[in-house]
C-alpha cells in the first residue's frame, strides 16, 4: 500500500476536507454542473470509492458542500455579531456584510456557484430555509423588526443581481447599496 493512501486512511477528516475544498473550487470555476464525482475525486487525489466513503452520492457531496459553506457563514456572522457594539440589528448587519464582502458567503465565493441551485434543489432549499429560520429565531429579540427584514431582502436582491449579471467585482454602485443597507439597520421604523 502506498504511503499516501495509508496516511489518508488514517486521516478521514483531512480527506473529507480536501473533497469539500476541491468541490468548492470546481464549483467556482465551472459551476455546480462541473462538480462530478470523477473531477472531485481526481482533484482531491482519492478514488471514486474514497469519495463515496465520505459522501454516498454526488447529491450528498453537494449537500455536504452547502452545509459546510453554511457553517463557514455561521462562523463569520457569529464573529461579526460578537464585535458589534449595538445589539439591535446586529444579525442583519452581519448578514449584509457576509453577503457583500464575506469570505464564505460574499459575491466572489463558492457560494455564488451554489446560489442558483438553491432555487431548484429541494434539499438545498430546505437546508437554506432551516438555517435562516434558526438564525431568525435565535436573533428575534434584536432583528425581528420589519425594517430589518426589508434590509435582509434587499441584500438578497443585490446578491442575486450580482450573480445573474456576471459581475466579477463589487463596484462603487454596490458599495453604495451596502453602505445604505448598513445605515438602515441603525434606524427604527
Amino acid at each position: 500500500m502506498p504511503a499516501s493512501a495509508y496516511t489518508r486512511a488514517k486521516q478521514p477528516e483531512q480527506v473529507r476536507r480536501a473533497l469539500l475544498d476541491h468541490a468548492a473550487a470546481i464549483a467556482m470555476d465551472h459551476g455546480v454542473s462541473g462538480i462530478t464525482v470523477q473531477a472531485v475525486a481526481a482533484a482531491a487525489g482519492v478514488t471514486k470509492g474514497g469519495l463515496f466513503h465520505h459522501f454516498g452520492s454526488k447529491q450528498a457531496l453537494i449537500e455536504g458542500l452547502f452545509a459546510d459553506l453554511l457553517g463557514r457563514v455561521d462562523a463569520e456572522i457569529d464573529a461579526a455579531i460578537e464585535t458589534d457594539p449595538k445589539p439591535r440589528g446586529s444579525f442583519t448587519r452581519a448578514y449584509v456584510n457576509a453577503v457583500f464582502t464575506g469570505k464564505a458567503f460574499g459575491f466572489a465565493t463558492p457560494w455564488a456557484a451554489l446560489s442558483m441551485v438553491v432555487v431548484t434543489d429541494p434539499s438545498l432549499r430546505r437546508l437554506w430555509n432551516d438555517w435562516m429560520k434558526a438564525r431568525l429565531k435565535r436573533h428575534r429579540t434584536t432583528d425581528a423588526a420589519p425594517e430589518l427584514h426589508v434590509v435582509r431582502l434587499a441584500a438578497d436582491g443585490a446578491w442575486l443581481s450580482y450573480i445573474t449579471t456576471g459581475q466579477t467585482r463589487m463596484g462603487a454602485d454596490l458599495r453604495a447599496v451596502h453602505d445604505r443597507l448598513i445605515a438602515q439597520t441603525y434606524r427604527r421604523g
